[in-house]
């Protein structure tokens, strides 16, 4: 009995040793561990001439080669149009966005909120205003910057994007979205994609248009080139937008055409519009807008009747006679359109806003063939507008305008921007990339995130894994020995 009772006091004095171990492991052996990086946030208003959303940003503050790795948390729309419609009740374009900075305040931790860049971006819908009358612009602007000064935030301010800006930025949001620009790897780390082509932007607003590209040239004109860096590497595109050629105001320079065409008379005959449609304008809401020039003739309150053709052929002439086509844009330079430089179309393209929901309408976003794309738009061009509302009661509101807005887009992408029967299988008709929906306000933030310093690693004292890893061993070590020299006592007593 004695050897028996060494042996369970051995046991019990093991467990006092490890258990003694364990605690100076993991009491004294303190070092520094490194916490993950916090999330930065970023709201973004995208201001266009229709309407306006918020969209909520985050990202690691921890960069990859100097851009952070930026993704979408929400995505707001603010009700009502956009913000040049308030020209004349600017407190009202303020009120518009309290809703969505609300729901921004129920997102953004409220201890990081005072460090979250916010920004307002408008778009060509504020450059047609600021055209106008520049006061009530400015009025706009003011009424904006004091409703978002209402909350805390760091409103970094309100403006408007320039053309070219606006492009540029939509292209890196298609081209980041599309791991064109950065990958996460095999190796699990960020990486620059090899042997990967970036892809053109094409975007179609209200009020204008943007293409953007990489070319395979050395772009000729300064003030068409644009610059990046990120993720480490560096980009050089064509970029640019055609004020008053976005689909809106496109349909309005057409409707004036038409109607100075005949000036005597106080009909129209649309032959873009379906036969049997009718609609009544007056003078003054047809030449509301600094891309179209009210004939002097004409008496704001005078009520011109439209009255649809249905002629495809006659609309696609009216169309082209939208641009120019004929001026020079510099000796041995190529042209896109109204004597604007445009080095060749290359490489894969993505057509965005408008472009996709048009031929999305017309079924026309699965990578169609031209002459199958050209027969379609026909076809829907020549049906009269009894049958098309039937056919789509849900659409009544924009319907009539389905076959301008496709051939001007058949035009602009052929006769504008240079695209041919070989080039046309390039372009793809998208709203999103990665279940995300494609805008400037994507890449703006990207870009943005290069201006902030990478956070630095954070350290506090702590236990490294490994060490902690040890300690637990030690411990469920002593225990179990503890209770195996406890079972042997009880057990040898019973004897």
């Amino acid at each position: 009995m004695d050897y028996k009772a060494k042996a369970v006091a051995g046991l019990l004095a093991a467990t006092c040793v490890f258990s003694i171990i364990a605690l100076i492991l993991s009491v004294v052996q303190v070092k520094n561990v490194f916490l993950p990086p916090s999330t930065k946030y970023g709201l973004v208003f995208d201001a266009g001439s229709t309407h306006t959303a918020l969209y909520i940003y985050q990202w690691p503050g921890d960069k990859e080669n100097g851009t952070g790795i930026v993704s979408q948390v929400e995505a707001c729309a603010v009700s009502g149009p956009g913000i040049s419609s308030y020209a004349d009740d600017p407190a009202g374009a303020g009120a518009s966005l309290k809703p969505c900075l609300d729901r921004a305040m129920e997102i953004v931790p409220a201890e990081q909120q005072r460090d979250t860049p916010t920004y307002l971006g408008a778009t060509a819908g504020m450059r047609l205003l600021r055209e106008q009358n520049s006061t009530k612009a400015d009025q706009v602007f003011a009424e904006i910057s004091k409703a978002i000064g209402e909350y805390p935030v760091d409103f970094r301010g309100a403006r408007i994007l320039t053309g070219n800006e606006e492009g540029s930025f939509g292209w890196i949001t298609v081209n980041y979205l599309l791991e064109t620009l950065v990958k996460f790897s095999f190796a699990e780390k960020w990486e620059h994609p090899q042997d990967t082509e970036v892809l053109g932007a094409l975007d179609l607003g209200g009020a204008s248009t943007q293409i953007t590209f990489q070319p395979g040239v050395t772009i000729e004109d300064k003030n068409t080139s644009v610059s990046f860096r990120l993720y480490g590497t560096n980009y050089s595109l064509y970029t640019h937008s055609y004020l008053c050629y976005g689909q809106t105001q496109a349909l309005k320079m057409l409707l004036a055409a038409l109607h100075q065409g005949n000036l005597s008379s106080q009909h129209i005959s649309h032959p873009c519009y379906p036969s049997g449609y009718q609609e009544n304008v007056t003078t003054a809401e047809l030449y509301n807008s600094p891309c179209v020039h009210a004939p002097n003739t004409s008496s704001p309150a005078q009520v011109l009747t439209v009255t649809g053709t249905g002629d495809p052929g006659a609309c696609s002439i009216a169309v082209r006679k939208l641009f120019n086509f004929n001026i020079s844009c510099g000796a041995n330079r190529t042209c896109g359109f109204n004597g604007v430089y445009q080095p060749p179309v290359r490489g894969q393209f993505f057509a965005f806003a408008g472009f996709y929901y048009t031929f999305h309408f017309l079924n026309l976003t699965s990578q169609q063939s031209l002459n199958d794309v050209k027969l379609t738009v026909q076809a829907f061009c020549k049906r009269r507008w009894a049958e098309l509302v039937e056919t789509f009661p849900q659409q009544k509101g924009n319907l009539h305008t389905y076959c301008s807005v496709a051939i001007y887009i058949l035009t602009l992408l052929f006769d504008g921007y240079k695209f041919d029967e070989h080039t046309w299988s390039s372009i793809q008709f998208r709203r999103q990339a990665a279940n995300t929906d494609i805008g400037w306000t994507l890449g703006f933030m990207l870009n943005f995130t290069n201006t902030i310093p990478t956070e630095a690693l954070e350290h506090v004292k702590g236990h490294q894994p490994s060490l902690w890893a040890g300690a637990v061993s030690f411990i469920v070590l002593a225990i179990v020995a503890g209770l195996v020299a406890a079972i042997l006592q009880c057990f040898w007593k019973t004897k």
